[in-house]
């Protein structure tokens, strides 16, 4: 195919997705005219419109596409689409085709790559790197799986030396990237639509690994088994970067942070879980790597915001805590869960999950029944489909994960009717968890929550 930069149009087929619409920021960016089609108008399209992308939410072939040319034009889709009639006529046209996953490892072959990948951690730690690169005013751009609370937005344009982007394993998307530095913060098995079973997950991780040239870093959480030479990274106990001394004072981490020749005392970090030490570790281990001071680094984990959804949370005045969070594996949920328990031990937890498709809730319902039983009450959403039919999967409902909770108090309910049953409650902290639509909540809850103790 012709190098990206020939071409002067980019129509994205499922723009409104987070890794698709950083792509279409990037080639914005860059000057180019990006259109695109998405199925469902959200904050993140609208958003991309206000920036100057058209999008379209029907699934029409209108003058907009019959004047595009192929000889300058380049379609980028997700795998998550299977069937759409503008997709027809630009396969049946003969216009360059590629998947989201293909043109990002294509930008990636002009870098110094750094690609984060894991079944957890991998948005929260590639985030953290673009951040603390940012900070240290590296020249990089950065792809990400999530909204950065710092700038606002999934991409960042900064020079174009490194790139920072997420490395996702569905579909094995990964191996089409061209990693000079890399991290694998977890190999939990997940996709099993994809990949069948935890084997084949953890073989597509190393071939993952494997891309990574012998002469750069490779780092991997300690006690994974990647198959090649690499460093290990860990919290509490000794590895070749590691953290430990942990100690909360309020809301905030005190931690130390070991490389194999010198300790940093006294990092400070307001992003809550041992997990997300784990991944200020690595982002750490790969900023020294790149030569960035340490008084840079302290100063720069010290203002790290977090990402949009992962463990976003409000106080109130009434003294209710609002806690909003992307989890949508076991993993994530006990995670989350765990974290408020350790925080706040004695508060009363109403948790509202939306499940993430059916072939997850399947294959993992009693791990999310064993993270959902830590609850006080328990809304249970129906199960967000996204690409998956209800009928290839009887018997797979939010009623039959239900019963697999132990809670006294628990229900199901659609996600229309969650704000009335939510405004009904008595909790002292309220969790919303998931990755489908459950989002739609966040601004009425929030609204609620401001109003009641406006009253008050």
């Amino acid at each position: 195919m012709k190098k990206l930069e020939t071409y002067q149009n980019f129509y994205f087929v499922g723009i409104g997705g987070i890794g698709m619409s950083a792509l279409a920021r990037y080639f914005h960016a860059s000057g180019k005219k990006v259109w695109g089609y998405d199925k469902t108008n959200t904050k993140l399209t609208q958003n991309l419109m206000n920036e100057g992308i058209d999008i379209v939410f029907e699934d029409l072939i209108d003058e907009r596409i019959t004047s595009l040319h192929k000889k300058d034009t380049l379609v980028i889709y997700t795998p998550a689409i299977k069937t759409l009639g503008i997709l027809d006529y630009f396969n049946q046209n003969q216009f360059e085709v590629l998947k989201r996953a293909k043109v990002l490892g294509l930008i990636t072959e002009n870098t110094d790559c750094i690609a984060v990948a894991g079944t957890h951690g991998k948005t929260t730690t590639s985030t953290l790197v673009a951040h603390l690169c940012k900070e240290a005013d590296l020249p990089f751009s950065c792809f990400l799986g999530g909204i950065s609370e710092n700038f606002k937005s999934n991409f960042l344009y900064n020079g174009s030396t490194y790139s920072v982007v997420e490395a996702d394993e569905y579909d094995r998307s990964f191996l089409n990237l061209s990693p000079d530095w890399a991290v694998v913060t977890s190999t939990d098995a997940d996709h099993l639509d994809i990949y069948g079973d935890k084997s084949h997950i953890e073989e597509g991780f190393r071939q993952f690994a494997a891309l990574v040239p012998e002469d750069k870093k490779l780092f991997v959480r300690k006690g994974i088994e990647i198959g090649r030479g690499h460093q290990t990274y860990a919290v509490n106990e000794p590895a070749d970067y590691y953290s430990d001394n942990l100690r909360m004072d309020h809301d905030k981490i005190y931690f130390d942070f070991h490389t194999p020749t010198e300790t940093v005392k006294d990092f400070v970090w307001e992003i809550p879980g041992i997990h997300n030490v784990e991944n200020a570790t690595v982002a750490l281990a790969i900023l020294h790597n790149l030569g960035a001071d340490f008084d840079t680094l302290k100063k720069a984990i010290a203002n790290f915001k977090g990402i949009k959804r992962r463990y976003t949370k409000h106080f109130y005045q009434n003294g209710k805590i609002y806690i909003d969070d992307y989890a949508h594996h076991p993993t994530e949920t006990n995670a989350v869960i765990s974290s408020i328990r350790t925080f706040y031990p004695d508060k009363k937890l109403l948790v509202v999950f939306q499940p993430h498709l059916f072939s997850r809730t399947r294959d993992f319902a009693d791990g999310f029944a064993e993270s959902l039983s830590q609850a006080d009450e328990l809304i249970l959403l129906d199960i967000y489909p996204a690409r998956e039919l209800q009928e290839n999967f009887e018997g797979v409902t939010s009623s039959w994960l239900l019963e697999k909770v132990h809670l006294e108090n628990k229900e199901v309910s659609a996600l229309s009717a969650a704000f009335e049953k939510i405004k009904e409650k008595d909790f002292d902290i309220l969790l919303t968890v998931g990755a489908g639509n459950i989002d739609t909540l966040y601004d009425p809850i929030c609204e609620w929550l401001n109003s009641v103790q406006s009253t008050m």
